[in-house]
C-alpha cells in the first residue's frame, strides 16, 4: 500500500489554491520535481470539481467566506485536502478543522517535508475512503437483514409459519424468481403494504 502510494505520486493531479507569489512558485516547482501534474488557481474556486487528486489550499483570513463556500459545495468526492497556513491562531485552526484537512503545511513553505506531508496525507485519505466504503457496505447489509427480518414477521403473522419456515419460504421464492433474499424480502414487504392500504380503503 505505502509503496503504491509513493509510486502514484508521479502523475498525481495537484491543484494549488494559493495567491500568486514567490511562495506558490517555490511550492509548484517542488511539486513538479516530485512528478506531480500541477494546476494553479486563485481566487478560491466555488467547488472542488473532479479535476484533481490533491488540493493544497491556502487558509487566508480575507477569503474566509470563499473557503467556507468551497467547503459547503457537494459536487462529488472531495480530493485529499492539505491546508497551507501562516498563523496558528484559533480562527485559522478552526477553518483548518472545518476543511477536514489531513495535513498542514506551514509558511514560509520549505521543500523539505513536502514529500512526507503529501505521502501521509494521501495515505490517510485513501484509508478514510476505504473505511467509508466498508461502512456503507455494512449499512446496506444491515438494512437487508432488517428487511428479511420484517418479511419473515409478515409471513409468520399472515401464514402462521415458524421463523425457520418463513426464512425458507423467502429463500425458495428468491431462488425461483432469481432474486436476492433482500430483493425478495422487499417485494414481500411492498405487497403487504399494498394489501394493508387497500384494506383501509374498503
Amino acid at each position: 500500500m505505502a509503496i503504491q502510494i509513493l509510486r502514484d505520486l508521479r502523475g498525481l493531479r495537484v491543484l494549488v489554491v494559493h495567491p500568486p507569489d514567490s511562495e506558490r512558485t517555490r511550492l509548484v516547482e517542488h511539486l513538479h520535481r516530485i512528478g506531480c501534474r500541477v494546476e494553479m488557481r486563485w481566487p478560491v474556486p466555488d467547488s472542488f470539481g473532479d479535476g484533481c487528486d490533491v488540493m493544497l489550499l491556502a487558509i487566508e483570513h480575507d477569503v474566509r467566506a470563499e473557503i467556507q463556500r468551497l467547503l459547503k459545495s457537494s459536487d462529488g468526492p472531495r480530493p485529499t485536502l492539505i491546508a497551507i497556513v501562516g498563523y496558528e491562531d484559533p480562527t485559522t485552526l478552526q477553518l483548518v478543522l472545518e476543511a477536514g484537512a489531513v495535513a498542514v503545511i506551514e509558511r514560509p513553505i520549505r521543500p523539505f517535508g513536502l514529500l512526507t506531508h503529501l505521502t501521509i496525507a494521501r495515505s490517510l485519505w485513501l484509508e478514510k475512503r476505504e473505511t467509508e466504503k466498508r461502512i456503507r457496505k455494512l449499512e446496506r447489509k444491515l438494512s437487508g437483514l432488517q428487511r428479511i427480518q420484517k418479511a419473515k414477521a409478515i409471513l409468520m403473522d399472515g401464514q402462521g409459519l415458524s421463523e425457520a419456515e418463513a426464512y425458507e419460504s423467502i429463500r425458495r421464492q428468491a431462488m425461483a424468481k432469481r432474486l436476492s433474499m433482500d430483493d425478495m424480502a422487499s417485494a414481500i414487504i411492498h405487497a403487504n403494504e399494498l394489501l394493508q392500504y387497500r384494506a383501509k380503503d374498503v
